[in-house]
């Protein structure tokens, strides 16, 4: 499978290197052109406003919700999650409204606020060494949204979706790519 990587800004060499230890074929995805020669899709961690700017000068908005609405299979990695979801809790920044949930941005706090842990995710065999930095999580989910993974509030003790499937969509707070582990990859392209 030819797996792209939207390669805007943020993390793409390492879900590339993900791609590569999974069996696939990874490819940089910057334009229109590049978007149809792939068969999935991974818009990786960075900073969403920035690749939601780049996206739309790329003339990329319309293409990638055609590509997704056709069915391809997409993983937003934190950035690719708030850049994927309908709407956020804080200002308007340029999405793609295609995944049906509103994410609020850095919500476990500031750089320094970043952490570490295992979590148990729906669909995979063990937990996941999740990697949480500046991380969003999921303040309101729509109805064709599976939550997979959550996280306690640690003000309210609320639980937070932090992982979410949606038809072909695959949605995460952290960061898969920097820990090697490639099976939110896998579960994204159907080999859970």
């Amino acid at each position: 499978m030819r797996v792209g990587v939207l390669a805007l800004q943020g993390d793409f060499r390492e879900h590339l290197a993900i791609v590569d230890g999974i069996g696939h074929i990874g490819a940089e995805v910057r334009t229109p052109e590049e978007l149809d020669d792939v068969d999935a899709l991974i818009i990786p961690g960075g900073e969403s406003t920035t690749i939601g700017r780049l996206a739309t000068i790329y003339g990329l908005i319309e293409p990638l919700r055609r590509r997704i609405a056709e069915g391809m299979p997409v993983l937003g990695t934190c950035a690719g999650m708030i850049f994927l979801a309908t709407s956020t809790t804080g200002p308007d920044q340029p999405q793609l409204g295609v995944l049906d949930a509103v994410v609020e941005r850095n919500a476990f706090g500031r750089q320094v606020d970043s952490f570490e842990m295992a979590l148990d995710v729906t669909g995979l065999d063990g937990p996941i060494h999740a990697v949480f930095i500046r991380a969003p999580w999921i303040d309101k989910v729509g109805g064709s949204v599976e939550v997979l993974a959550t996280i306690a509030d640690p003000e309210t003790g609320r639980d937070r979706p932090v992982v979410v499937r949606q038809d072909n969509i695959v949605a995460t707070s952290f960061h898969p790519e920097l820990t090697g582990d490639g099976r939110l990859h896998e579960l994204f392209l159907g080999e859970d």
